[in-house]
């Protein structure tokens, strides 16, 4: 049973079609196609296939490729790379100079929060012998 509706398929899908483009005013055929479902498919893939072909030919053959995000030079990568290791390491300085200017800033007025280590040492007495 199924294999009838397969069949079945097949054949509507290669069943003709007219289509007929007439002139409004006068009712006259401008043109005319016989089409199938099948050749209408086979059109509009190849259609398909050729947008798809030139899209990515345009892309990979021209300097449009380069406005695609994340796509770049070699160099420009390097560059980027150098520069983000640069600001990291200003970053960095600049953290540490405000650092110390804020303790400066506190020791100069007086508000330590620095506990000092106020535990006595035990220095063990070491004998001096006369030989």
């Amino acid at each position: 049973m199924a294999k009838n509706d397969i069949n079945s398929s097949f054949k509507t899908f290669k069943n003709h079609y007219r289509l007929a483009v007439t002139n409004d005013d006068t009712f006259e055929e401008v043109i005319t196609f016989r089409l199938s479902r099948f050749s209408v498919y086979m059109v509009l893939s190849t259609i398909f296939v050729l947008l798809v072909g030139f899209t990515v030919a345009l892309l990979v053959l021209t300097p449009l490729k380069y406005y695609i995000p994340g796509y770049g030079r070699k160099e420009s990568r390097g560059e980027m790379k150098a520069l983000k290791i640069r600001t990291d390491s200003l970053e960095n300085a600049i953290q540490y100079k405000q650092k110390y200017l804020d303790d400066l800033k506190n020791t100069l007025n007086g508000n330590t929060s620095v506990q000092r280590d106020t535990t006595a040492i035990k220095v063990p007495k070491t004998e001096i012998s006369n030989d």
